[in-house]
């Protein structure tokens, strides 16, 4: 039986999603006059956004030029050519720089979404021509969630427990330095620590949850802040199903099932596509991911509604699924861990790999990739090192004074017990390199060979196996302190630790084929008007590369402005990235 809501059965905008991607669009489209409904299937919004770094690539954004980088944008172009290679697609590229500052400049001057310069974040490939060592990326300003109405916190993903500490989330740059410092015994770091968690403590047993938000979930609530601002109608637990077409083709609105029962909302000006792609459909994971026969030998870090549903309803009314990617998906190393309760915890290696003191190997004993690389690098590496047949799985591995003055994967370094940790199983353990390997599952003697020669090369600084630590990028994720390269330390002092990695992703490469505008094609490249998609939903626009951290992040975030541009026919920027006022614009 179908019900029909008391709000209007048709607006200008219809959002279907409500990460990066989608709220930008829905701030964007909202800021200049039109009316929007954001609706998401979860019972809280945000997405894989909210469980991100929320560092998105912005190369050319305002803040660098108000720090002094005014790179030319042929530097951008060089970079991306030499990444992407033969998928370079220059129309979206071009039309991406062309956005990205005003995109930014857009935000920071007229909605709640402030960003903080992510000055000393590098390129990953450092030896690529064209390659930046920093002021290439933004990320979000933390914010209380103080800030924020009550009925709108309600409707916010918490941070992923996982990668947060007790639940509260740590900012990558000066407070996880503070973090990682009060581990090695610093006044400073220690009374940081003690503030942050005690702040922690009072607001689970106030507010039931975090409220000093960091990363993706300040991302997120800046822009449901913004969104909500703007009166941006935001409906969770609210699934679409199906997308309604006029007899041209056109899309001209959505059916919804929520809280009110199921109804057909129509949109006049447009639907944004943006549900996260299919990172957690095992059916298209089997399709289209190396070595995952069955689909289930993948752990996505994006949450169970990114099952590829939206998609799946382009894909209906004749959108072109674009699989021609160097990648189906943005890898990345994960760790599972077993909870109490049961669950499993999917934990991101991203800062592990890089410090002085810890390698990768697979099962044969040996190492198989620069583990200082991207997160990317590192899981396409341990892909084509297993041979078919064979489970994909490598174990990072160091020793006693590596774990307790940094993390390995979800363990924690001082003053944080590692029992826990070895006591489920997540932390293997052994006396001797031979031990550890054996209760790995590592041959141990080629685990002997390996580190033996590592130590003699880490003496040197050096690594002539993979170039571990000759990249900005490298060096800037190791140990500043540790000399001659702060990315390589010896592993020799007993006992030796270990934790058992396997493939995961952020989310997917492939996608539905958009134009420069975000608007979706059909097989024969022709748009399919009414609609458009951002996020995870569009196909890459790194061709299923991963040139530097943050290009998840900063094409949804654009693309979602780009999409709403087009639907207040916005032909001119402003200098403040704003577009021109929906009141001077006509759209039949």
């Amino acid at each position: 039986m179908s019900t029909t809501p008391s709000t209007p059965t048709e607006v200008d905008v219809i959002v279907v999603g409500s990460g990066a991607g989608g709220l930008a669009a829905a701030v964007t489209a909202a800021y200049h006059g039109l009316k929007v409904v954001v609706v998401e299937k979860a019972k809280a919004c945000g997405g894989a956004t909210s469980w991100s770094g929320g560092w998105a690539w912005t190369p050319g954004n305002p803040l660098a030029k108000a720090d002094g980088v005014d790179e030319d944008r042929e530097e951008f172009r060089s970079y991306l050519r030499n990444r992407i290679g033969e998928r370079y697609d220059a129309q979206r590229v071009d039309a991406f720089l062309e956005a990205v500052p005003h995109m930014v400049g857009f935000f920071q001057n007229h909605t709640s979404l402030q960003f903080t310069p992510g000055a000393k974040i590098n390129d990953i490939y450092g030896n690529t021509p064209g390659a930046g060592t920093g002021h290439r990326s933004v990320g979000p300003a933390p914010i209380n969630a103080r800030k924020i109405k009550p009925e709108l916190r309600a409707k916010m993903r918490h941070q992923l427990y996982a990668t947060s500490f007790l639940g509260m989330g740590i900012m990558a740059g000066p407070d996880l330095t503070k973090f990682l410092s009060a581990s090695q015994g610093s006044i400073p770091g220690l009374i940081h620590a003690a503030k942050r968690v005690t702040t922690h403590v009072f607001d689970l047993a106030v507010h039931r949850r975090n409220m000093q938000l960091v990363n993706g979930t300040a991302l997120t609530a800046r822009l449901m802040k913004s969104a909500d601002d703007l009166g941006v109608d935001i409906r969770v637990s609210t699934a679409a199903h199906k997308l309604i077409t006029n007899e041209a083709g056109s899309v001209i609105g959505v059916e919804l099932r929520g809280p009110e029962g199921s109804y057909t909302l129509n949109a006049r000006r447009g639907v944004v596509m943006a549900t996260g792609g299919f990172p957690q459909n095992p059916n298209r994971r089997a399709e289209l991911f190396p070595k995952t026969p069955t689909g289930a030998e993948h752990w996505s870090l994006a949450p169970a509604e990114a099952n590829g549903s939206g998609l799946d309803m382009a894909l209906e009314v004749g959108a072109k699924f674009n699989t021609d990617v160097e990648s189906p998906a943005a890898w990345c190393p994960v760790s599972l861990i077993k909870y109490p309760n049961g669950s499993i915890g999917t934990f991101p290696h991203i800062m592990d790999r890089a410090k002085p003191g810890s390698i990768g190997v697979v099962a044969s004993g040996k190492r198989f990739v620069n583990e200082a690389n991207g997160y990317y690098d590192y899981v396409d590496a341990m892909i084509k090192a297993t041979p078919e047949g064979h489970s994909v799985q490598s174990w990072q591995i160091a020793d006693s004074r590596f774990v307790r003055k940094f993390p390995l994967g979800m363990a924690k370094p001082l003053p944080v017990p590692l029992t826990p940790y070895l006591r489920s199983g997540y932390l293997l353990k052994g006396n001797t390199l031979a031990e550890l390997a054996t209760n790995c599952g590592i041959d141990p003697v080629q685990l002997e060979r390996t580190v033996a020669e590592f130590n003699a090369n880490a003496m040197r600084g050096v690594d002539p196996e993979f170039g571990r630590g000759e990249t900005p990028f490298n060096r800037s994720g190791g140990d500043p302190k540790n000399a001659p390269n702060p990315s390589l330390g010896m592993i020799e002092k007993g006992p030796f630790f270990a934790v058992k990695v396997v493939p995961g992703s952020f989310g997917t490469f492939a996608g539905i084929d958009v134009d420069a505008a975000a608007r979706v094609l059909n097989e024969s490249g022709e748009v399919i008007e009414g609609l458009y998609a951002a996020g995870n939903d569009q196909a890459s626009i790194m061709g299923g590369h991963y040139p530097a951290g943050g290009i998840n992040l900063g094409p949804a975030l654009t693309f979602g402005y780009v999409a709403a541009r087009d639907m207040v026919q916005a032909t001119t920027y402003e200098d403040d990235g704003s577009a021109v006022p929906a009141s001077e614009t006509t759209r039949t």
